[in-house]
């Protein structure tokens, strides 16, 4: 029996270029939420795009991994920061999400900048949302300690 299984749904109306969706998550915790073929490749205020949502799950994901991989080092962090830019590109195929940079930063009293980047680069290791973009999304990690 899996540990977690979620659930979305989207509705789609209209063309790629005209059409919109709204998804929803099993939780229900974000409500109904617009997505438009326009949110994925302009700045628009009043929907997301699956690039926005993927950035979201991977460094929360990711988040969590550190923390995991700090406390299993005795070195607990006070804070981690960590943002996620993912990119849509065109490709011969079409369009393809082709890189995602992390970029991590923690407060973790006791540890050194070498300590925290090589926490860092166990957390991608074990992070399962990295594992699942590995050998199809360039995943770029740059990590360093906050200045206190």
């Amino acid at each position: 029996m899996p540990l977690a299984r979620r659930r979305a749904e989207i509705e789609w109306t209209g063309t790629l270029e005209q059409g919109r969706g709204g998804f929803t998550v099993g939780s229900w915790m974000l409500g109904e939420t617009p997505v438009t073929w326009d949110s994925r490749t302009s700045p628009v205020e009043d929907s997301t795009s699956p690039e926005e949502l993927i950035a979201a799950a991977h460094a929360s994901c990711y988040a969590m991994a550190l923390s995991m991989v700090l406390n299993g080092r005795n070195t607990p962090s006070e804070r981690l920061r960590i943002s996620a830019d993912c990119t849509l590109d065109e490709v011969d195929e079409g369009f393809s999400i082709t890189a995602i940079d992390l970029d991590v930063r923690g407060r973790v009293p006791g540890l050194d900048d070498e300590g925290f980047r090589s926490a860092a680069e166990e957390a991608h290791r074990v992070c399962p949302v990295s594992n699942a973009l590995k050998g199809n999304v360039q995943i770029n990690v740059s990590a360093g300690l906050e200045e206190s």
